[in-house]
């Protein structure tokens, strides 16, 4: 699997950034690779419709078939990419452009949603009940300083997973960062 898709094209942000499409993409990045039929059950959707949205992900380049894990008649999927990135400023050259990524945005947080949603504070032991949730801060700075939080955040991330891969206490998470401009009547 490689490690990131940097999508340069409008098109190809708007065709993943689909609801089903983010989630299937998602559920073959995180449990690996699956059927149509596996992943229609996870997502509460029809094995049509999940094998549909599969196909457009394989046409722009996210999933491929999983020749080494063939199951029977049905096509196995797995992720190219462990994530997808691209330009903010790039992508808002042109309305397109803007929209796929305001779009894409509105998915990131529908996902932030769901898990915490689901994260249910009585089925976790206190340490880990401590360190989840998420921090509201308000500062005021300019966007190199903001450029800088955003690298040396994902620098840091970077050594700790490195740091503590195959610890008995450590679980899949989720890390979300996010920055945006407070907007004046807010």
């Amino acid at each position: 699997m490689e490690e990131q898709y940097r999508i340069s094209d409008p098109r190809v942000l708007k065709a993943v950034a689909h609801p089903l499409r983010v989630r299937l993409l998602g559920l073959l990045r995180m449990d690996g690779p699956a059927t149509a039929s596996e992943l229609a059950r996870k997502v509460g959707e029809s094995s049509g419709s999940t094998s549909y949205h599969l196909r457009e992900l394989f046409k722009f380049g996210f999933v491929e078939e999983d020749d080494e894990q063939r199951d029977g008649r049905e096509r196995r999927w797995r992720s190219r990419h462990r994530y997808t990135s691209w330009n903010a400023a790039e992508m808002a050259a042109t309305p397109e452009g803007r929209e796929a990524v305001h779009i894409m945005h509105l998915r990131q947080i529908e996902l932030v949603g769901r898990v915490l949603e689901r994260f249910d504070l009585d089925e976790w032991p206190r340490e880990w009940v401590d360190v989840a949730g998420m921090s509201d801060h308000l500062r005021t700075l300019p966007p190199a300083a903001l450029r800088e939080f955003h690298e040396g955040a994902a620098r840091l991330l970077d050594e700790l997973t490195d740091r503590y891969q195959g610890h008995p206490d450590a679980r899949t998470v989720h890390v979300w960062l996010g920055a945006a401009p407070r907007p004046e009547d807010l």
